[in-house]
């Protein structure tokens, strides 16, 4: 109930179309029950007593009770309806915002997949249990409560022996929700699964077709769906048997209602209008309380999905503001770390790092895979907090900013470029108000301009999912014409030209050689050829920095950078050396 009462808050805001649903219900359930009161002189005036006058009356009676409650039926529907439809758009646009506040190593530890299903399934499931059961166990809670009125009126002794046995129709909607609930809970976790698993399958299938994997991802995908089948079924059983309970207990009600009835009748006590008026009211009753139970089916199904909702709406971000945290003012680039550790989970990965980066200062960052190089750089613009020590920029710790000031300071370039699937001008302009000279001149200086000429809409060219309809090479342009316009006056370059072949990648450095003037500039890369000329080298093995300096002081020295150069360049040849920025004199 805590949980249901929670959904139930998103309401307030709309309490005054909620009111009127509400109102327009119990007018509504009113409408219902005159109708089972109508029973009694329709029988005992018109077909007993054969008032002629009754004849005449009563049909238009009925049309207009029936005309009445159709109207009110529209309005509650559409009031109910308004409020559920707000309420699931506020929790999924709350539920949106709350994912984006949190770090990278949330979605390094979360499927994509269950995140979409989690926007997707579990919200609409959420929706049936906000708008469509909310409104039908209101109408049904107010229609009983009329029946109950009227039957009372017609027959309280019938009415109260119906009582005796209402309880054993209560028992099954409690013990089978609380079956249902945990059922679909195991639903949707099995769906969130299915999801990341086509996610995996249709984003990577061309590693798929490569390695002639279709009929293993064919069966792969046929056990995943098995297993929902399975776990829906255990759904479906419940649903069937709650159903047949359900009538065989309104069987035995109506039975005995209708020995006990009959035998009054019989003896004088009683009128066939009466008790043909309680047999409607009571048959009228056992529906919405049959529907009680199936609407309660959806309900905990719904109950199920929210939680999975809350989980990450609830869940506090490892990376946060400090409530008094100010705006990062104009910025020169000095970036400093002072004995910086970073741990994930329960591995070390940064170590006492200490650092200090001066303004407009070309910085690679070399070493083995997984030394720490990339968590180094994740640390400027926060996308995981140091376990230990600082990193300042000039001067100002970066803890004590917005995060939006401070990544607004710093342009990102990686090797697995993301763009979105929007126009070629949107991705450029991407977090900043777009103004077209400025994206012009953006392309030209990333060396973009040309070949976005060339394409049948130019500028408004959709780049499809990912960038899919571009080359790498051309991507990677986009990509340092998004930073160009950005102009931010810290740059990272993680692994910026790897993924290239020979003539992109002389392409892309002429394009990097101008995004890099004038800014502080953090290179990340495997490849040595490309950093030779860079102003100093930080040599990092095991989360430690082990060297520093530049091309021609490491190579002399005996260490790990000698020994990725002598790796690279084993054979003796000279490979063309394509170096990013140029020497300091």
């Amino acid at each position: 109930m805590n949980l249901y009462f929670r959904l139930l808050r998103f309401a307030y805001p709309y309490k005054s179309k909620l009111i009127l649903a509400m109102i327009f219900m119990a007018l509504c359930s009113a409408a219902k029950s005159l109708t089972a009161y109508l029973v009694k002189p329709v029988l005992d005036s018109i077909f007993y007593e054969k008032d002629m006058s009754k004849l005449y009356i009563m049909p238009a009676i009925v049309v207009a009770l029936f005309l009445t409650k159709g109207i009110f039926e529209y309005l509650q529907a559409y009031f109910i309806g308004y409020v559920g439809q707000r309420v699931v758009t506020d929790i999924r646009n709350l539920l949106f915002v709350n994912m984006q506040k949190q770090p990278l190593s949330y979605f390094d530890k979360t499927p994509t997949g269950s995140s979409i299903s989690r926007v997707v399934n579990d919200v609409a499931l959420v929706q049936s249990t906000v708008s469509d059961s909310v409104a039908a166990v209101l109408n049904d809670m107010f229609t009983i409560i009329g029946l109950i009125i009227v039957a009372f009126q017609m027959e309280w002794k019938l009415t109260l022996i119906a009582f005796l046995i209402l309880p054993f129709s209560i028992y099954p909607i409690v013990a089978f929700g609380k079956k249902l609930r945990k059922i679909g809970l195991n639903i949707q976790q099995y769906l969130a699964r299915l999801t990341n698993f086509l996610h995996e399958t249709i984003t990577g299938q061309r590693i798929v077709k490569a390695f002639s994997m279709e009929k293993y991802e064919n069966k792969r995908f046929a056990r995943e769906n098995e297993a929902l089948f399975k776990i829906t079924m255990k759904r479906v059983k419940i649903r069937a048997l709650s159903h047949p309970v359900m009538e065989i207990i309104g069987g035995i009600a109506i039975a005995v209602i209708i020995w006990y009835g009959g035998w009054q009748v019989m003896l004088g006590k009683s009128t066939p209008g009466t008790l043909f008026s309680f047999m409607a009211a009571l048959i009228m009753l056992y529906e919405p309380i049959k529907k009680l139970n199936k609407e309660n089916h959806n309900v905990q199904q719904g109950l199920a999905a929210a939680e999975r909702v809350f989980e990450v709406i609830d869940r506090q971000p490892e990376v946060l503001e400090k409530p008094d945290a100010g705006e990062l003012g104009t910025v020169e680039g000095r970036i400093t770390f002072d004995n910086v550790s970073f741990r994930y989970e329960d591995k070390m990965i940064l170590n006492g790092i200490s650092l200090a980066i001066e303004r407009n200062e070309v910085i690679a960052v070399v070493g083995k895979s997984g030394a720490g190089k990339t968590t180094l750089v994740n640390l400027i613009p926060r996308f995981y907090d140091a376990t230990k020590g600082r990193i300042t920029i000039d001067g100002v710790d970066i803890k004590d900013v917005t995060l939006d000031s401070l990544r607004t300071r710093v342009a990102l370039v990686t090797q697995d470029v993301i763009l979105f699937n929007d126009t070629i001008r949107s991705n450029i302009a991407y977090g900043v108000e777009p103004d077209e000279d400025r994206i012009v001149e953006a392309s030209r200086m990333a060396f973009a301009h040309d070949f976005i000429l060339k394409l049948p809409k130019g500028y408004e060219t959709i780049v499809g999912e990912k960038g899919t309809r571009l080359s790498g090479g051309q991507k990677q342009r986009i990509a340092i014409a998004r930073a160009l316009y950005k102009n931010a006056p810290i740059l990272i370059l993680d692994e910026a030209t790897s993924s290239l072949d020979a003539q992109s990648e002389i392409e892309v450095q002429k394009a990097l050689e101008n995004l890099m003037k004038g800014r502080t500039t953090i290179i990340i890369a495997h490849r040595l050829s490309t950093i030779i000329n860079a102003h100093r080298i930080i040599v990092v093995d095991k989360g430690a920095i082990v060297q520093s300096g530049n091309h021609f002081a490491l190579i002399e020295q005996e260490g790990t950078y000698k020994k990725l150069y002598e790796l690279q360049f084993k054979d003796g040849a000279r490979k063309k050396v394509i170096p990013i920025g140029k020497k300091r004199r």
